[in-house]
């Protein structure tokens, strides 16, 4: 019997209308679909038109559903991975099961799909190369003021996924540290009906996002100005 196949697709952030064919494809033949969130992907799937089992996998669970998924795989089926956007393994949870059956030399194959970080990084008009991508920042302050500090720092763009209710406490930390001509991006419901995207000022950003906040954010940090240099003999 030959092996499955564990299929990673990469799904829509927002708008529905951005999957592609071949992750259509992928969802349409799999055998079933290990997703973050059944619920959500059971949207997906009903705009779609499609019917499958499902099988739960998120952080809480990873762990254990690693032995029944390298099960199915060698067992024939063909499993394709989602989470509730974008794509699994970048601040979702996919890593350690595609690790995992690498390590079986198992078939992987990946879709790829839409991305809120190269989304917010195009649209921001900050210098997109090279750029950092640190995730989510730390919900503890100490922890978050240290990466912001970091960012602070670098010659080149930093991106950070931020939840609502974080935003403000993070954009006063950044207009504390960051200097004051330096822009930054906040980028919320991107691909979505009330997608926006503010570039300005540390201190502009902090003073429009200092209520409550709804949606998806990623932020994108200009990376630090050069020093000046002097003129050639000076």
């Amino acid at each position: 019997m030959n092996p499955g196949r564990l299929i990673v697709v990469g799904t829509p952030i927002g708008n529905l209308s951005d999957i592609s064919p071949r992750a259509c494809q992928a969802l349409a033949t799999a055998d079933l679909i290990a997703a973050e969130d059944t619920r959500h992907t059971g949207l997906l799937l009903q705009h779609l038109g499609l019917k499958k089992p499902f099988l739960s996998y998120q952080k809480f669970n990873e762990a254990s559903r690693e032995s029944e998924i390298l099960d199915r795989l060698r067992a024939g089926e063909t499993i394709a991975l989602v989470t509730d956007s974008g794509m699994p393994g970048v601040s979702d949870p996919g890593e350690r099961i595609i690790r995992a059956v690498r390590r079986e030399n198992l078939p992987v194959e990946v879709i790829p799909g839409p991305s809120a970080v190269l989304h917010a990084l195009i649209a921001s008009g900050l210098p997109a190369l090279p750029f950092y991508f640190g995730g989510f920042l730390p919900p503890k302050p100490g922890a978050r003021l240290k990466e912001i500090t970091a960012a602070a720092e670098r010659d080149h763009t930093s991106i950070f996924f931020e939840s609502p209710h974080r935003l403000a406490r993070a954009l006063a930390e950044i207009s504390q540290v960051f200097p004051a001509q330096a822009r930054i991006c906040v980028a919320r419901e991107l691909t979505k009906k009330f997608e926006e995207v503010f570039v300005g000022t540390p201190t502009e950003a902090a003073t429009k996002f200092a209520g409550k906040t709804k949606g998806e954010i990623t932020l994108v940090l200009s990376p630090l100005a050069p020093a000046p240099t002097s003129p050639s003999g000076a």
